[in-house]
Protein backbone atom coordinates (compact mmCIF):
# COMPACT_ATOMS: atom_id res chain seq x y z
CA UNK A 1 0.00 0.00 0.00
CA UNK A 2 1.32 3.46 -0.81
CA UNK A 3 1.73 6.41 1.70
CA UNK A 4 -1.45 8.00 -0.31
CA UNK A 5 -3.51 5.21 -0.08
CA UNK A 6 -2.80 5.23 3.58
CA UNK A 7 -3.15 8.42 4.11
CA UNK A 8 -6.85 8.07 2.41
CA UNK A 9 -7.99 5.23 4.09
CA UNK A 10 -7.08 6.89 7.70
CA UNK A 11 -8.86 9.66 6.64
CA UNK A 12 -11.96 8.20 5.35
CA UNK A 13 -11.77 6.24 9.31
CA UNK A 14 -11.72 9.20 10.86
CA UNK A 15 -14.91 10.50 8.85
CA UNK A 16 -16.92 6.94 9.45
CA UNK A 17 -17.46 7.43 13.34
CA UNK A 18 -20.29 4.70 14.46
CA UNK A 19 -19.83 2.46 10.91
CA UNK A 20 -16.75 0.85 11.84
CA UNK A 21 -17.23 -2.02 13.78
CA UNK A 22 -13.24 -3.23 14.38
CA UNK A 23 -11.80 -0.58 16.19
CA UNK A 24 -11.64 2.70 14.79
CA UNK A 25 -10.84 6.55 16.38
CA UNK A 26 -14.99 7.33 16.71
CA UNK A 27 -16.38 7.81 20.46
CA UNK A 28 -13.05 7.71 22.07
CA UNK A 29 -11.47 10.70 20.10
CA UNK A 30 -14.62 12.33 20.14
CA UNK A 31 -14.15 11.95 24.40
CA UNK A 32 -10.90 12.81 24.13
CA UNK A 33 -11.17 15.55 21.71
CA UNK A 34 -13.43 17.73 24.44
CA UNK A 35 -10.68 16.69 27.21
CA UNK A 36 -8.18 18.62 25.01
CA UNK A 37 -10.61 21.83 24.39
CA UNK A 38 -11.05 21.31 28.65
CA UNK A 39 -7.57 20.98 29.02
CA UNK A 40 -6.99 24.19 26.71
CA UNK A 41 -9.99 26.70 28.63
CA UNK A 42 -7.76 25.56 31.91
CA UNK A 43 -4.79 26.55 30.10
CA UNK A 44 -6.41 29.89 29.49
CA UNK A 45 -7.55 30.14 33.23
CA UNK A 46 -3.87 29.25 34.64
CA UNK A 47 -2.39 31.69 32.18
CA UNK A 48 -1.69 34.40 34.44
CA UNK A 49 -0.45 32.01 37.14
CA UNK A 50 1.82 30.46 34.79
CA UNK A 51 2.45 33.37 31.91
CA UNK A 52 5.86 33.82 32.25
CA UNK A 53 8.90 32.76 34.47
CA UNK A 54 9.94 35.32 37.17
CA UNK A 55 13.80 35.08 38.42
CA UNK A 56 14.39 36.40 42.03
CA UNK A 57 17.94 35.35 41.60
CA UNK A 58 21.25 36.54 41.05
CA UNK A 59 24.36 34.38 40.12
CA UNK A 60 27.01 35.24 42.41
CA UNK A 61 30.33 35.57 40.42
CA UNK A 62 32.28 34.79 43.05
CA UNK A 63 30.81 31.37 43.54
CA UNK A 64 32.90 28.78 45.29
CA UNK A 65 33.43 25.24 43.07
CA UNK A 66 31.28 22.49 44.04
CA UNK A 67 34.37 20.63 45.52
CA UNK A 68 35.06 23.25 47.81
CA UNK A 69 31.56 23.25 48.59
CA UNK A 70 31.68 19.52 49.93
CA UNK A 71 35.04 19.94 51.80
CA UNK A 72 33.37 23.26 53.95
CA UNK A 73 30.14 21.08 54.99
CA UNK A 74 28.06 23.65 52.94
CA UNK A 75 24.13 22.87 53.87
CA UNK A 76 21.55 24.01 51.18
CA UNK A 77 19.49 27.12 52.07
CA UNK A 78 16.93 28.43 49.40
CA UNK A 79 16.31 26.05 46.85
CA UNK A 80 15.09 28.08 43.74
CA UNK A 81 12.80 26.68 40.77
CA UNK A 82 13.73 29.12 37.26
CA UNK A 83 10.67 27.43 34.91
CA UNK A 84 10.99 28.33 31.42
CA UNK A 85 8.18 28.02 29.62
CA UNK A 86 8.24 26.61 25.35
CA UNK A 87 9.29 29.43 23.94
CA UNK A 88 11.65 32.44 24.96
CA UNK A 89 9.74 35.58 24.15
CA UNK A 90 13.09 37.83 25.67
CA UNK A 91 14.44 36.93 22.09
CA UNK A 92 13.77 38.36 19.56
CA UNK A 93 13.33 35.70 16.98
CA UNK A 94 11.06 33.81 19.20
CA UNK A 95 9.05 36.59 20.07
CA UNK A 96 6.21 36.09 17.81
CA UNK A 97 2.66 36.10 18.00
CA UNK A 98 1.89 31.95 17.78
CA UNK A 99 4.78 31.66 20.23
CA UNK A 100 3.25 33.98 22.54
CA UNK A 101 0.07 32.36 22.20
CA UNK A 102 1.53 28.40 22.50
CA UNK A 103 3.20 30.05 25.97
CA UNK A 104 -0.22 31.60 26.96
CA UNK A 105 -2.22 28.14 26.05
CA UNK A 106 0.84 25.85 28.24
CA UNK A 107 0.52 25.49 31.69
CA UNK A 108 3.73 25.10 33.25
CA UNK A 109 5.25 22.08 35.20
CA UNK A 110 4.16 22.69 38.54
CA UNK A 111 6.41 23.55 41.33
CA UNK A 112 5.31 20.73 43.56
CA UNK A 113 5.98 17.99 40.62
CA UNK A 114 9.44 19.48 40.09
CA UNK A 115 10.74 19.49 43.90
CA UNK A 116 9.50 16.18 44.39
CA UNK A 117 11.93 14.73 41.82
CA UNK A 118 14.92 16.11 43.92
CA UNK A 119 16.78 14.05 46.03
CA UNK A 120 17.90 16.78 48.35
CA UNK A 121 16.21 19.08 50.22
CA UNK A 122 16.62 22.41 52.77
CA UNK A 123 18.73 21.92 54.89
CA UNK A 124 20.58 18.54 53.72
CA UNK A 125 23.93 18.97 53.70
CA UNK A 126 25.40 19.87 49.55
CA UNK A 127 26.55 17.02 47.40
CA UNK A 128 27.37 17.47 44.10
CA UNK A 129 26.39 13.87 43.26
CA UNK A 130 22.73 14.69 44.36
CA UNK A 131 22.50 17.66 42.06
CA UNK A 132 23.50 15.46 39.00
CA UNK A 133 22.19 13.10 39.71
CA UNK A 134 18.65 15.13 40.32
CA UNK A 135 19.15 16.76 36.85
CA UNK A 136 19.45 13.22 35.33
CA UNK A 137 16.04 12.30 37.23
CA UNK A 138 14.21 15.16 36.04
CA UNK A 139 16.05 15.24 32.27
CA UNK A 140 14.28 11.81 31.57
CA UNK A 141 11.39 13.73 31.95
CA UNK A 142 9.42 13.74 28.52
CA UNK A 143 7.53 17.35 29.74
CA UNK A 144 11.02 18.74 30.14
CA UNK A 145 13.69 19.92 26.94
CA UNK A 146 16.17 20.46 29.92
CA UNK A 147 17.36 20.39 33.43
CA UNK A 148 20.40 21.58 35.34
CA UNK A 149 20.87 22.29 38.72
CA UNK A 150 24.03 24.61 40.13
CA UNK A 151 24.84 26.46 43.17
CA UNK A 152 24.28 30.22 42.77
CA UNK A 153 24.98 31.92 46.62
CA UNK A 154 27.33 30.79 49.40
CA UNK A 155 27.38 32.92 52.57
CA UNK A 156 28.11 31.79 56.05
CA UNK A 157 28.29 28.16 55.23
CA UNK A 158 24.88 28.23 53.51
CA UNK A 159 24.33 27.54 49.44
CA UNK A 160 21.21 28.83 47.82
CA UNK A 161 20.44 26.23 44.83
CA UNK A 162 18.58 26.96 41.51
CA UNK A 163 16.71 24.59 39.35
CA UNK A 164 16.48 25.78 35.30
CA UNK A 165 14.04 23.48 33.35
CA UNK A 166 12.16 24.30 30.33
CA UNK A 167 9.02 23.01 29.24
CA UNK A 168 7.83 21.63 26.26
CA UNK A 169 4.57 21.28 24.33
CA UNK A 170 2.82 18.66 25.61
CA UNK A 171 -0.70 18.48 23.96
CA UNK A 172 0.09 16.80 20.50
CA UNK A 173 -3.00 16.27 18.35
CA UNK A 174 -1.42 14.73 14.95
CA UNK A 175 -1.75 12.86 11.90
CA UNK A 176 1.64 10.79 11.02
CA UNK A 177 2.84 8.63 8.43
CA UNK A 178 5.91 6.75 8.52
CA UNK A 179 7.39 4.66 6.04
CA UNK A 180 10.51 1.67 6.97
CA UNK A 181 11.04 -1.69 5.49
CA UNK A 182 9.22 -1.26 1.90
CA UNK A 183 5.69 -1.31 4.06
CA UNK A 184 3.57 2.18 5.53
CA UNK A 185 2.27 2.86 8.82
CA UNK A 186 -0.27 5.50 9.78
CA UNK A 187 -1.17 6.96 13.39
CA UNK A 188 -3.82 9.19 14.82
CA UNK A 189 -3.12 10.40 18.23
CA UNK A 190 -4.01 13.14 20.99
CA UNK A 191 -1.86 12.93 23.72
CA UNK A 192 -1.12 15.37 26.70
CA UNK A 193 2.48 14.26 28.46
CA UNK A 194 2.05 16.94 31.22
CA UNK A 195 -1.69 16.90 32.19
CA UNK A 196 -2.70 19.90 33.97
CA UNK A 197 1.09 21.00 34.73
CA UNK A 198 1.34 17.76 37.14
CA UNK A 199 3.77 15.52 34.67
CA UNK A 200 1.23 12.43 33.99
CA UNK A 201 0.67 11.42 30.30
CA UNK A 202 -2.25 10.52 28.56
CA UNK A 203 -2.61 9.43 24.92
CA UNK A 204 -5.31 7.85 22.45
CA UNK A 205 -4.26 6.57 19.51
CA UNK A 206 -5.48 4.92 16.39
CA UNK A 207 -2.61 3.10 14.18
CA UNK A 208 -2.20 1.28 11.03
CA UNK A 209 0.38 -0.97 10.05
CA UNK A 210 1.46 -4.21 8.16
CA UNK A 211 0.68 -6.12 11.30
CA UNK A 212 -2.63 -4.41 12.51
CA UNK A 213 -5.46 -2.05 13.22
CA UNK A 214 -5.46 -0.37 17.23
CA UNK A 215 -7.05 1.84 18.90
CA UNK A 216 -5.43 2.35 22.29
CA UNK A 217 -5.60 4.57 25.25
CA UNK A 218 -2.59 4.82 27.55
CA UNK A 219 -1.93 6.42 30.90
CA UNK A 220 1.22 7.07 32.83
CA UNK A 221 2.52 9.20 35.78
CA UNK A 222 5.63 8.49 36.97
CA UNK A 223 5.32 10.32 40.27
CA UNK A 224 1.73 8.99 41.25
CA UNK A 225 0.86 11.38 44.00
CA UNK A 226 3.65 13.34 44.53
CA UNK A 227 5.34 9.90 45.62
CA UNK A 228 8.20 7.67 43.73
CA UNK A 229 5.35 5.59 43.00
CA UNK A 230 4.78 4.76 38.95
CA UNK A 231 1.82 3.70 37.19
CA UNK A 232 0.92 2.76 33.58
CA UNK A 233 -2.30 1.62 32.05
CA UNK A 234 -2.91 0.44 28.89
CA UNK A 235 -6.17 -0.29 26.93
CA UNK A 236 -6.20 -1.79 23.36
CA UNK A 237 -8.56 -2.93 21.10
CA UNK A 238 -6.98 -3.87 17.94
CA UNK A 239 -8.52 -5.60 14.72
CA UNK A 240 -6.53 -8.90 15.57
CA UNK A 241 -7.74 -9.09 19.42
CA UNK A 242 -7.18 -6.66 22.43
CA UNK A 243 -4.32 -5.93 24.84
CA UNK A 244 -4.91 -4.87 28.84
CA UNK A 245 -1.75 -3.84 30.44
CA UNK A 246 -1.37 -2.45 34.31
CA UNK A 247 2.01 -1.44 36.54
CA UNK A 248 2.16 0.04 39.36
CA UNK A 249 5.55 -0.09 41.23
CA UNK A 250 8.45 1.80 43.14
CA UNK A 251 11.25 1.64 41.34
CA UNK A 252 14.76 1.72 42.44
CA UNK A 253 14.78 5.41 41.60
CA UNK A 254 17.70 6.70 42.62
CA UNK A 255 21.38 5.23 43.26
CA UNK A 256 20.51 5.70 46.68
CA UNK A 257 17.58 3.79 46.75
CA UNK A 258 16.65 1.15 49.06
CA UNK A 259 13.79 -0.83 48.19
CA UNK A 260 11.65 -1.29 45.39
CA UNK A 261 7.87 -2.96 45.13
CA UNK A 262 5.42 -3.63 42.50
CA UNK A 263 3.32 -5.60 40.34
CA UNK A 264 2.13 -5.87 36.50
CA UNK A 265 -0.67 -7.74 34.75
CA UNK A 266 -0.75 -8.30 30.99
CA UNK A 267 -3.39 -9.91 29.37
CA UNK A 268 -2.78 -9.47 25.14
CA UNK A 269 -3.97 -11.38 22.29
CA UNK A 270 -3.31 -11.08 18.71
CA UNK A 271 -2.46 -12.71 15.24
CA UNK A 272 1.46 -13.11 14.43
CA UNK A 273 3.21 -14.21 11.44
CA UNK A 274 5.84 -15.59 10.34
CA UNK A 275 8.07 -13.91 7.24
CA UNK A 276 10.89 -14.89 4.61
CA UNK A 277 12.18 -12.24 2.37
CA UNK A 278 9.75 -9.70 3.45
CA UNK A 279 6.47 -11.86 2.42
CA UNK A 280 4.13 -13.05 5.22
CA UNK A 281 4.21 -16.82 4.86
CA UNK A 282 2.32 -18.30 7.57
CA UNK A 283 0.25 -17.27 10.73
CA UNK A 284 -1.02 -18.59 14.26
CA UNK A 285 -3.66 -16.64 17.17
CA UNK A 286 -1.34 -16.23 20.02
CA UNK A 287 -2.43 -15.15 23.47
CA UNK A 288 -0.38 -13.97 26.70
CA UNK A 289 -1.16 -13.74 30.05
CA UNK A 290 1.54 -12.56 32.33
CA UNK A 291 1.70 -11.57 35.90
CA UNK A 292 4.41 -10.12 38.02
CA UNK A 293 4.52 -9.31 41.64
CA UNK A 294 7.72 -8.65 43.36
CA UNK A 295 9.73 -6.63 45.80
CA UNK A 296 13.20 -5.32 46.41
CA UNK A 297 15.89 -4.58 48.89
CA UNK A 298 19.49 -2.47 48.90
CA UNK A 299 21.93 -1.40 51.15
CA UNK A 300 22.02 2.30 48.53
CA UNK A 301 25.31 3.94 46.99
CA UNK A 302 28.20 2.63 48.93
CA UNK A 303 32.01 3.44 47.74
CA UNK A 304 30.51 4.56 44.31
CA UNK A 305 28.88 1.06 43.91
CA UNK A 306 25.09 -0.41 44.13
CA UNK A 307 24.09 -3.66 44.55
CA UNK A 308 20.18 -4.47 44.53
CA UNK A 309 18.08 -7.69 45.37
CA UNK A 310 14.80 -8.40 43.75
CA UNK A 311 12.64 -11.62 44.91
CA UNK A 312 8.82 -11.92 43.35
CA UNK A 313 6.81 -14.27 41.20
CA UNK A 314 5.84 -14.42 37.84
CA UNK A 315 2.96 -16.48 36.05
CA UNK A 316 3.46 -17.02 32.36
CA UNK A 317 1.12 -18.38 30.26
CA UNK A 318 1.11 -18.43 26.19
CA UNK A 319 -1.26 -20.19 24.26
CA UNK A 320 -1.59 -20.65 20.49
CA UNK A 321 -4.43 -21.38 18.03
CA UNK A 322 -5.18 -21.41 14.48
CA UNK A 323 -6.19 -17.91 13.26
CA UNK A 324 -9.68 -16.74 12.54
CA UNK A 325 -10.17 -17.11 8.45
CA UNK A 326 -6.75 -17.94 8.37
CA UNK A 327 -5.69 -16.29 5.20
CA UNK A 328 -2.00 -18.06 4.84
CA UNK A 329 -0.55 -21.99 6.35
CA UNK A 330 -1.02 -22.05 10.02
CA UNK A 331 2.20 -23.07 12.15
CA UNK A 332 1.38 -23.55 15.92
CA UNK A 333 4.45 -22.33 18.41
CA UNK A 334 4.16 -25.24 21.55
CA UNK A 335 1.99 -23.67 24.32
CA UNK A 336 3.74 -22.99 27.53
CA UNK A 337 2.57 -22.07 31.38
CA UNK A 338 5.30 -20.96 33.81
CA UNK A 339 4.83 -20.23 37.44
CA UNK A 340 7.74 -19.79 39.28
CA UNK A 341 9.57 -17.75 42.06
CA UNK A 342 12.05 -15.65 41.35
CA UNK A 343 15.49 -13.96 42.39
CA UNK A 344 16.85 -11.03 40.97
CA UNK A 345 20.64 -9.57 40.96
CA UNK A 346 21.56 -5.57 39.74
CA UNK A 347 25.59 -4.61 40.56
CA UNK A 348 25.77 -0.88 39.04
CA UNK A 349 28.75 0.96 39.18
CA UNK A 350 28.67 4.68 39.77
CA UNK A 351 30.15 5.97 36.09
CA UNK A 352 27.48 8.86 34.56
CA UNK A 353 28.48 11.50 32.53
CA UNK A 354 26.84 14.23 30.27
CA UNK A 355 27.69 15.01 26.57
CA UNK A 356 25.94 16.13 24.19
CA UNK A 357 25.69 15.62 19.61
CA UNK A 358 25.44 11.63 20.09
CA UNK A 359 22.46 10.17 19.68
CA UNK A 360 20.25 13.13 20.08
CA UNK A 361 20.67 17.01 18.82
CA UNK A 362 21.76 19.57 20.59
CA UNK A 363 20.58 18.23 24.05
CA UNK A 364 22.14 16.97 27.15
CA UNK A 365 22.55 13.30 27.07
CA UNK A 366 23.29 11.65 30.22
CA UNK A 367 26.09 8.02 29.71
CA UNK A 368 26.86 5.30 32.11
CA UNK A 369 30.27 4.51 31.34
CA UNK A 370 30.71 2.25 34.51
CA UNK A 371 30.10 -1.68 34.91
CA UNK A 372 26.56 -2.80 35.24
CA UNK A 373 25.27 -6.35 35.36
CA UNK A 374 21.78 -7.33 36.18
CA UNK A 375 20.56 -11.04 36.96
CA UNK A 376 17.66 -13.25 37.06
CA UNK A 377 16.98 -16.98 37.99
CA UNK A 378 13.79 -18.53 38.19
CA UNK A 379 12.42 -22.31 38.83
CA UNK A 380 9.50 -23.46 37.76
CA UNK A 381 7.76 -26.57 38.35
CA UNK A 382 4.70 -28.94 37.86
CA UNK A 383 4.05 -29.12 41.39
CA UNK A 384 2.86 -25.76 41.44
CA UNK A 385 1.15 -24.81 38.50
CA UNK A 386 3.67 -25.46 35.48
CA UNK A 387 3.13 -27.22 32.35
CA UNK A 388 6.71 -28.53 33.13
CA UNK A 389 10.29 -28.44 35.17
CA UNK A 390 12.05 -25.67 34.24
CA UNK A 391 14.60 -23.29 35.24
CA UNK A 392 14.22 -19.68 33.49
CA UNK A 393 17.47 -16.98 33.83
CA UNK A 394 18.81 -14.25 32.39
CA UNK A 395 21.69 -12.24 32.19
CA UNK A 396 22.97 -8.72 30.73
CA UNK A 397 25.75 -6.62 31.19
CA UNK A 398 27.91 -3.41 30.58
CA UNK A 399 30.80 -1.52 30.90
CA UNK A 400 32.07 1.52 28.86
CA UNK A 401 35.85 2.94 27.80
CA UNK A 402 37.13 6.25 26.81
CA UNK A 403 35.67 9.30 27.27
CA UNK A 404 32.03 10.13 25.71
CA UNK A 405 33.43 13.70 24.73
CA UNK A 406 35.82 12.41 22.42
CA UNK A 407 36.10 8.58 22.24
CA UNK A 408 33.97 5.62 23.63
CA UNK A 409 33.47 2.17 23.46
CA UNK A 410 30.37 0.52 25.29
CA UNK A 411 29.76 -3.14 25.36
CA UNK A 412 27.09 -5.11 25.90
CA UNK A 413 26.36 -9.07 26.36
CA UNK A 414 23.42 -10.52 27.33
CA UNK A 415 22.05 -14.43 27.41
CA UNK A 416 18.66 -15.68 28.12
CA UNK A 417 16.60 -18.74 27.82
CA UNK A 418 15.23 -22.03 29.96
CA UNK A 419 16.29 -25.17 30.73
CA UNK A 420 13.49 -27.40 30.19
CA UNK A 421 13.02 -31.08 31.97
CA UNK A 422 17.01 -30.76 31.29
CA UNK A 423 17.16 -29.37 27.69
CA UNK A 424 18.09 -26.42 26.94
CA UNK A 425 15.23 -24.14 25.13
CA UNK A 426 14.76 -21.09 23.49
CA UNK A 427 18.37 -19.80 24.36
CA UNK A 428 19.90 -17.05 23.08
CA UNK A 429 23.67 -14.97 23.96
CA UNK A 430 24.07 -11.68 21.95
CA UNK A 431 27.02 -9.03 22.21
CA UNK A 432 26.83 -5.31 21.14
CA UNK A 433 29.17 -2.37 21.14
CA UNK A 434 28.68 1.30 20.63
CA UNK A 435 31.99 3.18 19.09
CA UNK A 436 31.52 7.28 19.28
CA UNK A 437 34.35 9.09 18.05
CA UNK A 438 34.35 13.22 17.96
CA UNK A 439 36.12 14.26 14.74
CA UNK A 440 35.06 18.15 15.05
CA UNK A 441 32.35 19.80 16.60
CA UNK A 442 29.88 19.56 14.16
CA UNK A 443 30.85 15.82 13.16
CA UNK A 444 30.81 12.39 15.03
CA UNK A 445 31.54 8.92 13.31
CA UNK A 446 29.69 6.36 14.97
CA UNK A 447 29.70 2.42 14.38
CA UNK A 448 27.41 -0.46 15.82
CA UNK A 449 28.08 -4.54 16.09
CA UNK A 450 25.41 -6.82 17.05
CA UNK A 451 25.76 -10.36 17.16
CA UNK A 452 22.96 -13.18 18.43
CA UNK A 453 23.35 -16.68 18.39
CA UNK A 454 20.05 -18.65 19.45
CA UNK A 455 19.83 -22.23 20.01
CA UNK A 456 16.26 -24.03 20.26
CA UNK A 457 14.24 -20.89 19.63
CA UNK A 458 10.74 -21.05 20.65
CA UNK A 459 9.28 -20.31 17.19
CA UNK A 460 7.28 -17.46 18.51
CA UNK A 461 10.71 -15.79 18.86
CA UNK A 462 12.47 -16.00 15.90
CA UNK A 463 15.65 -14.06 15.39
CA UNK A 464 14.90 -11.33 12.25
CA UNK A 465 16.73 -8.68 10.14
CA UNK A 466 15.37 -6.45 7.76
CA UNK A 467 14.75 -2.55 7.13
CA UNK A 468 12.93 -2.51 10.70
CA UNK A 469 16.05 -4.06 12.83
CA UNK A 470 19.18 -1.90 11.38
CA UNK A 471 19.03 -3.33 7.90
CA UNK A 472 17.86 0.11 6.18
CA UNK A 473 18.06 -1.17 2.37
CA UNK A 474 15.87 -4.11 2.99
CA UNK A 475 12.14 -5.00 3.49
CA UNK A 476 10.91 -5.72 7.22
CA UNK A 477 11.73 -9.04 8.58
CA UNK A 478 13.51 -10.14 5.27
CA UNK A 479 15.46 -12.60 6.82
CA UNK A 480 14.98 -15.37 9.89
CA UNK A 481 17.03 -17.91 11.73
CA UNK A 482 18.96 -18.59 14.63
CA UNK A 483 22.05 -16.63 14.41
CA UNK A 484 22.34 -13.13 13.38
CA UNK A 485 24.57 -10.13 12.78
CA UNK A 486 24.50 -6.74 12.07
CA UNK A 487 27.42 -3.87 11.39
CA UNK A 488 26.65 -0.23 10.91
CA UNK A 489 28.96 2.21 10.53
CA UNK A 490 27.68 6.31 10.06
CA UNK A 491 28.87 9.58 9.76
CA UNK A 492 27.16 11.82 11.51
CA UNK A 493 26.69 15.55 11.07
CA UNK A 494 25.16 17.94 13.08
CA UNK A 495 24.27 21.66 12.29
CA UNK A 496 23.12 25.10 13.41
CA UNK A 497 20.34 25.40 11.46
CA UNK A 498 17.47 25.95 13.61
CA UNK A 499 14.25 26.36 11.43
CA UNK A 500 11.81 28.67 12.88
CA UNK A 501 13.27 27.54 16.63
CA UNK A 502 11.46 24.27 15.84
CA UNK A 503 13.97 21.65 14.92
CA UNK A 504 17.64 21.00 14.99
CA UNK A 505 18.90 19.70 11.81
CA UNK A 506 21.40 16.96 11.53
CA UNK A 507 22.03 14.14 8.91
CA UNK A 508 23.93 10.95 8.52
CA UNK A 509 26.04 8.57 5.66
CA UNK A 510 25.54 5.50 6.56
CA UNK A 511 26.16 1.65 5.57
CA UNK A 512 24.84 -1.44 6.85
CA UNK A 513 26.05 -5.00 6.49
CA UNK A 514 23.88 -8.14 8.20
CA UNK A 515 22.93 -11.79 7.49
CA UNK A 516 21.14 -14.28 9.22
CA UNK A 517 22.16 -17.83 8.80
CA UNK A 518 21.18 -21.08 11.10
CA UNK A 519 17.63 -23.04 11.87
CA UNK A 520 14.56 -21.70 10.24
CA UNK A 521 11.72 -24.19 10.54
CA UNK A 522 9.01 -22.73 7.80
CA UNK A 523 11.92 -21.42 5.21
CA UNK A 524 15.12 -22.61 4.52
CA UNK A 525 16.09 -19.31 2.08
CA UNK A 526 19.33 -17.67 2.57
CA UNK A 527 20.82 -14.98 0.96
CA UNK A 528 24.18 -14.95 2.48
CA UNK A 529 24.94 -11.40 3.57
CA UNK A 530 23.56 -8.15 2.63
CA UNK A 531 24.87 -4.53 2.29
CA UNK A 532 23.39 -1.32 1.64
CA UNK A 533 24.43 2.46 1.97
CA UNK A 534 22.29 5.72 1.97
CA UNK A 535 21.96 9.10 3.27
CA UNK A 536 19.81 10.34 5.62
CA UNK A 537 18.38 13.73 7.05
CA UNK A 538 17.31 13.99 11.39
CA UNK A 539 15.23 16.48 12.57
CA UNK A 540 15.51 17.06 16.15
CA UNK A 541 12.04 18.74 17.59
CA UNK A 542 13.22 21.31 20.35
CA UNK A 543 9.58 22.50 21.46
CA UNK A 544 7.43 19.43 21.30
CA UNK A 545 7.89 15.43 21.73
CA UNK A 546 11.98 16.40 21.87
CA UNK A 547 12.58 12.81 22.85
CA UNK A 548 12.52 11.53 19.34
CA UNK A 549 14.47 12.33 16.23
CA UNK A 550 12.57 12.43 12.68
CA UNK A 551 14.53 10.00 10.79
CA UNK A 552 14.14 10.63 6.43
CA UNK A 553 16.61 7.85 5.01
CA UNK A 554 17.58 7.13 1.51
CA UNK A 555 19.00 3.97 1.58
CA UNK A 556 20.28 1.58 -1.80
CA UNK A 557 20.39 -2.03 -1.07
CA UNK A 558 23.11 -3.79 -2.85
CA UNK A 559 22.34 -7.70 -2.61
CA UNK A 560 18.93 -9.65 -2.00
CA UNK A 561 16.69 -11.04 -4.48
CA UNK A 562 15.14 -9.48 -7.59
CA UNK A 563 12.12 -8.67 -6.43
CA UNK A 564 13.21 -5.69 -3.71
CA UNK A 565 13.12 -2.09 -4.72
CA UNK A 566 16.43 -0.94 -5.78
CA UNK A 567 16.05 2.52 -3.61
CA UNK A 568 13.91 1.96 -0.10
CA UNK A 569 12.90 5.52 1.25
CA UNK A 570 12.33 5.55 5.07
CA UNK A 571 10.24 7.36 7.34
CA UNK A 572 10.10 7.56 10.69
CA UNK A 573 10.56 8.87 14.57
CA UNK A 574 12.77 7.38 16.57
CA UNK A 575 14.33 7.79 20.02
CA UNK A 576 17.72 8.56 18.54
CA UNK A 577 20.21 9.71 15.95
Amino acid sequence: MSLTQTTMRLRLLRLQLGETCNPGPSTPFVLTLMIACLLQLCGFAAANAHAEPVRDYEVDPEMPSGEQLEEMGATIGRIVLDKDNVFDTSRPDEDKFLYRLANRWHILTRDSVIRQQLLFREGDRYSMRLLAESSRLLRRNSYLYTAVIEPFRYSDGVVDVVVRTRDLWTLVPGLSLSRSGGENKGRISLSEKNLMGRGASIRLSYMEDVDREATTFEYSDENFGHSWWSTYLELSDKSDGSTTNLRVEQPFYSLDSRWSAGFEFLDDEREDRLYDLGEEIAEYEHESDLYTAFGGWSAGLQNGWVRRWTAGVIYDNQRFSEADDPDLPTVLPEDRQLLYPFIGLEILEDGFTTTSNRDQIGRTEDFNLGKQLTATLGFASNGIGSDRNSVIYSVDASRGYGNINRKALIVSADASGRIDDGSSANAELGLSARYYNQISSKRLFFTTFDARRGHNLDLDNPLELGGDSGLRGYPLRYQSGDRSVLFTIEQRYFTDWYPYRLFRVGGAIFADAGRIWGDNPVSGTSLGWLKDVGIGLRLGPTRGGADEVIHLDIAFPLDGDPSIDKVQILLESKGSF
